[in-house]
């Protein structure tokens, strides 16, 4: 979602204000008529693109699992590539844990409504897509592990997934800053919230 730059087709629009309005008010205080109204479209109309709220919900969860592997995936391939041309393996491993955390930054910054309603929401959805939410979430979080390790050696399994844990919760906690407009500037935030994540990291391996 954060990293598109093409224009958003109606599904999209549909699912993000979906995103908006569900973390501002609920999944239960939110009708289908009044998200059709925030893209412009009728609320029977929403349903040539969605069988209804729940639908949506579950698109929302499970996309975004599904988005953050795939993109931290092509990161450990792209830095991979770089490291096979002649980069170093320590450089390389510093490099896309760097990357990774950019890229959960940007999830944590442009995408806060879905931090939200991850944490309202993610008991509604079936046991089927619940499932797959935890385990798209827990492929992300070894591939995190894998990287942690190799950056610093030392740290034990154990304690690297804690670690991850705890800069996600460091990360994911940006819809608790206050309204965008109350914080620093965008590049400002991202820098912060990078040099609070790579201490962390350090931190586990000091220990």
């Amino acid at each position: 979602m954060a990293t598109r730059t093409d224009a958003p087709t109606r599904r999209e629009q549909i699912l993000k204000e979906a995103a908006r309005l569900f973390a501002e008010r609920g999944f239960h205080g939110v009708g289908v008529d009044e998200i059709g109204a925030a893209v412009g479209i009728s609320g029977p109309g929403l349903y040539r693109h969605f069988p209804g709220k729940d639908a949506m919900l579950a698109e929302l969860l499970v996309g975004i699992s599904g988005q953050l592997l795939t993109g931290a995936r092509r990161r450990l391939a792209e830095a991979e590539g770089v490291a096979g041309s002649g980069g170093g393996a320590g450089t390389g491993s510093e490099a896309v844990l760097d990357s990774l955390i950019e890229g959960h930054i940007d999830f944590a910054l442009d995408d806060r409504p879905l931090i939200t309603l991850h944490d309202r929401e993610l008991d509604r959805l079936r046991d089927a897509d619940r499932k797959m939410v935890r385990q798209l979430q827990r492929q992300y979080v070894e591939l995190w592990v894998g990287v942690v390790r190799e950056v610093y050696p030392a740290v034990a399994e154990p304690s690297a997934r804690s670690a991850v844990h705890s800069v996600f919760g460091l990360l994911n906690s940006t819809p608790h800053l206050g309204r965008p407009g109350s914080l620093p500037g965008r590049a400002v935030t991202a820098a912060l919230l990078h040099r609070m994540a790579r201490g962390a990291f350090a931190a586990v391996a000091e220990a």
